[in-house]
């Protein structure tokens, strides 16, 4: 019964995490974004003290279910299927979470990125799996046809490395020699109040080690290394004699020592967001432009994952996984580029659904009035100067009426900038004609700024007496 109940849960909270990356279409509701809130390490990045306490409680009672249930990597590591390897290296898996520690108080959070198991997994699905369903979506006709495109390629070797490095460790050794959250969660799920326990009627057959996913079982001595069991409960259903449980030992008296030790290292954990805010980041570069809701580059520096959810969901495809946009902290981080689009005026998706907070949620009508960077007009490239021919592109598709037509010469206008008002949508941008180099663009604002309230211009309503003709 708690092995169909946690494959159960598992499946649930796979399938619908996974469709959400892939759903081109908004076939699930936006609510789903949800499901990347309750991960370790957004939760963590984004200071939701709620979240991590319930998961280290639920930790403390039940030992790792959260690896066996609502970690994406972890399930996906049982898809592939193969036994893990019988190893146990305490040295490396604890070095790995001290280079996580330093990396994030340093703000070079491009580590913690790398090794966030739910991040590792966001970038499988949007740069590996969704091309993958983009193109049977496109030859059976489930839905409309979309582009398909690769977002970045250095994000696309990195997804491909990291499901190799899945493959090739086998079963669950991912999750107990690498990933920083199962050490963690490991180390504290030796102090769990249920455990897997085996009694006197063990025969040592061994078959409970042969199907422990995390090899985790000493099957001759009848000893289980808490710290990599991922209660899959494989154990118990394949056990003959009936000699393994998930139950409590009560003890005579309570370790004190511990109990301080882990209220401490509680405290501890619920403190670092709040310590987090105060660390200065490596330097953005001076024209990225950074989404909605980062506030500014060096706050999307250290509180961002890259789970590249936002990429996924991005209905203009503006947002890219960078590359050196933002100095080498940023790698894979969003950013804004509108080579093939503009960001939507009323749209605010990206930053509603980031599960780390690194993109602060915003309503429309604030959105309306932030300026994630400000236009720049070159009159030497544009061909009304350059070809003596009328345009005017660029201010049809200003949202804030930011670049204006006046007049130049010849009967001829050229565009006219209010800074002041521009948001930095890049409709501009997106719809200049001039290559390779653009005769208007968006130079982003390292700090976001609020544009000045703009007025819709009133065109002259004429009433229509008699036909037009």
């Amino acid at each position: 019964m708690l092995k169909k109940l946690r494959v159960a849960v598992s499946v649930l909270i796979f399938s619908l995490l996974t469709f959400y990356f892939l759903d081109f279409a908004e076939i699930l509701p936006a609510k789903f974004h949800a499901l990347g809130h309750i991960q370790f390490i957004p939760a963590l990045m984004s200071g939701s003290i709620a979240i991590i306490v319930v998961l280290l409680i639920c930790t403390l009672l039940f030992g790792r279910i959260y690896c066996s249930t609502v970690c994406p990597l972890g399930f996906l590591q049982d898809i592939i299927g193969k036994k893990a390897r019988n190893l146990s290296l305490p040295k490396l898996r604890w070095s790995i979470v001290a280079v996580c520690i330093v990396s994030f108080f340093s703000g070079f959070t491009v580590v913690v990125g790398m090794l966030d198991p739910f991040s590792a997994y966001g970038r499988i699905a949007v740069h590996i799996f969704r091309p993958v369903y983009l193109f049977i979506n496109n030859i059976s006709g489930i839905s409309y046809k979309v582009e398909i495109v690769m977002f970045s390629v250095f994000s696309f070797v990195a997804a491909i490395l990291t499901l190799v490095i899945i493959v090739a460790l086998k079963g669950r050794t991912y999750c107990n020699a690498v990933c920083p959250v199962g050490t963690v969660l490991g180390f504290l799920s030796k102090y769990s109040l249920f455990k897997i326990r085996i009694d006197g009627n063990c025969a040592s057959c061994g078959i409970c080690a042969k199907k422990c996913k995390a090899s985790c079982i000493d099957a001759e001595n009848r000893i289980i290394d808490y710290s990599r069991c991922v209660n899959c409960f494989n154990c118990i259903n394949k056990c003959s004699k009936k000699a393994i449980s998930f139950s409590t030992l009560r003890k005579s008296g309570v370790d004190k020592s511990k109990r301080k030790f882990l209220l401490t290292g509680l405290v501890t954990i619920a403190a670092v967001p709040v310590g987090a805010q105060n660390i200065v980041p490596l330097q953005a570069t001076r024209n990225a432009i950074s989404p909605p809701g980062a506030v500014s580059a060096q706050r999307l520096l250290k509180t961002c994952t890259s789970c590249h959810l936002c990429v996924s969901k991005c209905p203009s495809k503006v947002l890219k996984p960078a590359f050196m946009e933002y100095g080498v902290g940023g790698i894979m981080q969003p950013v804004m580029h509108f080579e093939k689009g503009f960001c939507n005026f009323d749209c605010t998706i990206c930053a509603n659904i980031c599960p780390s907070n690194a993109l602060t949620p915003l309503t429309k009508e604030q959105k309306h009035r932030l300026q994630v960077g400000k236009v720049v007009f070159i009159p030497e490239l544009c061909v009304v100067h350059t070809d003596g021919t009328s345009c005017g592109a660029c201010s049809e598709h200003c949202p804030t009426q930011a670049v204006k037509m006046i007049p130049y010469k010849n009967g001829l206008t050229e565009p006219f900038i209010d800074v002041d008002i521009c948001v930095g949508c890049g409709g501009c941008e997106f719809i200049c004609p001039v290559r390779p180099k653009r005769a208007i663009y968006v130079e982003g604002n390292k700090i976001h700024q609020q544009a000045k309230a703009f007025e819709v211009e009133k065109k002259e309503e004429k009433e229509i007496t008699d036909f037009g003709f």
